[in-house]
């Protein structure tokens, strides 16, 4: 099914940028007309998302991390998060609930599970040494119409 709109940003890996990329994702699904448990989850998942490019993919770097979003008219909305960062060696292992690659104890292992609970499908493409790609897909369900 071919998208009746969509969106690409791209902005640097720091962590002020993260609530910007909610707010964008918020403006750019409204015409979905989400509920607020809709909306707050898609602002969750995409924020994990985003979390995991900024703290995981580049760690101590700032680069680009890239967001493009797609509606649809069967009231679907896929985000594909994406980073050029150090890529996961195991995407298998990087998605179980509690394992984490900081060594620090600041983090808690659960943003795929989060992820997943969030959004009806989660994808995650990766390659070592050359990124990740996260995507992210939702249908909302409260309205049923696009409205683009």
């Amino acid at each position: 099914m071919k998208h009746c709109n969509q969106m690409k940003l791209q902005f640097d890996s720091r962590s002020a940028n993260e609530a910007f990329s909610r707010t964008v994702i918020s403006a750019f699904i409204a015409p979905l007309d989400p509920n607020i448990e809709e909306l707050s989850d898609i602002k969750t998942a995409v924020s994990e998302a985003v979390t995991n490019a900024i703290v995981h993919g580049y760690r101590d770097q700032i680069a680009i991390v890239y967001i493009s979003a797609y509606l649809y008219p069967d009231s679907r909305v896929v985000i594909k998060v994406r980073d050029k960062g150090c890529g996961i060696e195991d995407v298998r292992k990087a998605m179980e609930p509690l394992y984490t690659t900081c060594q620090t104890g600041e983090r808690a292992g659960l943003g795929f599970a989060v992820m997943q609970s969030l959004m009806d499908k989660v994808k995650v493409h990766s390659k070592p040494g050359r990124g990740t790609t996260v995507v992210l897909e939702r249908r909302i369900t409260s309205k049923g119409a696009v409205h683009v």
